[in-house]
């Protein structure tokens, strides 16, 4: 809408009064951009130092040292078992044998045998025991066995997430460092045509005031530098917001300024061909991993449900010391085994067969599963790397071009065949050229980064 000659005053006001805003919030972004020195790191660096430092994956190195202690104490079951059972116990009544005068006889010459009636107690009314045992399980090291395939297939399922959590933070950790060296470009990308606003301000005045142009041009050419300062201030934010997050990946203070290298060549990865990579999945893709771990635990369980069947049979060996229990010596020793079968359980032992095998059909088809999904992944991703490979030329040419055209404009600008303007818009459009190719090469390095990381390998 033009304003009308009455509010052209009060429109300008509001346009100078927004541009003074504008201005204070870059001055200010740009003062806290540059607080505090800057720490140079590539994108190698910074992909090691979130290997050691990120807080995820330390809590899946702790998962895997877990596993691995959970695995010792199902190891533990293979061993015998010593054990010691002391008490001591008080009766307040005993029982006893009773011998009456003359039981044993009234000889002439000694009279009754025994000449009163006596009383015997039977041990004592404080008694102490104690003994040691060595309990050997003998069949229980079937379902033993199988508990440990159970564990040793935790603990590979916990390196497996390690891994694949490995993979993932890397991932991120590019994902970020090249979302912010394109928010850098976009910055200068913006900064520029903020300056070719101006000079393009300045022009418009000048036009206007010799009547070569109406006082709207003015007002337009204010609007659009206003909107180019508007698109500083975006991609200020936005590169704060990328600082932020890199540093928590990275395991930093979260107002620790990172210089990164601007290099593009330096991000871009080496891929297998689409057949290798169909290859190296089977082989190292966690995915599947992880899924043939959980056949092998749900074989084992299943195997641990059969078992169930056998009897539970222990050998024992005692040495046992008593005081105060009647007909028994000090120190006396015993061996032998037991025997535990559970005749009648309601059908407990046949359901868990049962649920084992169901349990083991849906890992087997989770596995299948994971193989397609992994097949098709690989094919989207390797699609989305050509894709770039081909923008990143495309773009390239368009460069070539832009280089050109701002070849010409700086000779019709030297010649005064062409406004400074031009010459400015010309520069800003190339300049907005060069951070569309290093954009388009930072997705391709994202691009090859998740094909590396589908496919099961480290992407750095």
């Amino acid at each position: 809408m033009t304003p009308t000659r009455r509010n052209r005053p009060a429109y300008k006001t509001i346009l100078l009064a927004f541009a003074c805003v504008v201005t204070t919030l870059m001055t200010a972004g740009s003062a806290s951009a540059q607080e505090g020195p800057q720490v140079p790191i590539t994108l190698s660096q910074a992909i090691d130092l979130a290997l050691k430092q990120n807080r995820t994956l330390r809590l899946a190195g702790l998962s895997v040292a877990d596993s691995e202690h959970k695995r010792e104490i199902a190891r533990s079951a293979y061993f015998p078992k010593i054990s010691n059972q002391s008490a001591v116990r008080h009766i307040t009544e005993l029982a006893g044998v009773r011998i009456p005068a003359g039981a044993f006889g009234v000889p002439a010459a000694t009279g009754p045998i025994p000449a009163e009636t006596l009383f015997i107690d039977q041990g004592a009314s404080t008694s102490y025991t104690s003994g040691t045992e060595l309990a050997q399980p003998f069949t229980q090291m079937f379902k033993i066995h199988e508990f440990n395939r159970v564990a040793r297939a935790e603990v590979d399922t916990a390196k497996i997430q390690l891994s694949q959590a490995e993979n993932e933070i890397a991932l991120k950790v590019r994902e970020l460092y090249c979302g912010l060296l394109v928010a850098q470009l976009k910055l200068q990308a913006a900064r520029e045509e903020v300056s070719a606003s101006g000079v393009r301000n300045r022009e418009d005045a000048d036009a206007v005031a010799n009547g070569r142009a109406l006082e709207v041009t003015v007002l337009e050419s204010q609007a659009s530098s206003l909107e180019a300062q508007q698109a500083v201030l975006v991609q200020t934010l936005s590169m704060h917001q990328l600082m932020v997050s890199l540093d928590d990946v990275l395991g930093l203070s979260l107002n620790t300024k990172l210089q990164l290298d601007a290099d593009p060549s330096a991000v871009t990865l080496s891929v297998p061909t689409r057949e290798e990579c169909l290859r190296v999945a089977q082989e190292r893709s966690t995915t599947i991993l992880a899924a043939r771990e959980a056949v092998l635990k749900a074989k084992a369980a299943l195997g641990a449900a059969k078992d169930s069947y056998i009897p539970d049979v222990t050998g024992l060996a005692r040495y046992s010391y008593q005081s105060g229990v009647p007909l028994l010596v000090h120190n006396f020793g015993s061996f032998g085994f037991s025997l535990t079968y559970d005749l009648f359980d309601g059908g407990r032992r046949n359901a868990e067969i049962k649920d084992a095998r169901i349990q083991l059909t849906e890992a087997q088809v989770n596995l299948d599963k994971a193989v397609d999904e992994a097949e098709v992944a690989i094919e989207s991703a390797y699609d989305k790397v050509e894709q770039s490979e081909n923008l990143v030329k495309v773009i390239q040419q368009a460069l070539d071009l832009r280089t050109e055209v701002a070849r010409l404009a700086d000779r019709q600008f030297e010649q005064n065949a062409a406004l400074a303007s031009t010459r400015a818009e010309a520069h800003a459009r190339l300049t907005s050229a060069r951070a569309s190719l290093i954009q388009t090469t930072l997705a391709l390095s994202i691009a090859q980064g998740d094909l590396k990381r589908i496919i099961g390998q480290l992407p750095r």
